[in-house]
């Protein structure tokens, strides 16, 4: 008995087991959650650019 108290009682891996959770649920965030965000950033990317290449016109005047 005192050997199943010692190891529901120990801790020593607690911390890889944080860190596999952690990265499961980075893995998880990026599966799921950037294709949608990915597209907004490259339509404002876009935006940008043509806005900036736009003003450059009157700087080069």
């Amino acid at each position: 008995m005192q050997c199943c108290k010692s190891f529901l009682t120990d801790d020593t891996g607690a911390v890889t087991v944080d860190w596999v959770v952690l990265t499961a649920g980075v893995v998880v965030f990026a599966v799921f959650v950037m294709p949608p965000i990915q597209t907004a950033i490259v339509d404002m990317a876009i935006y940008i650019g043509d806005t900036v290449a736009e003003y450059h016109k009157f700087l080069e005047e």
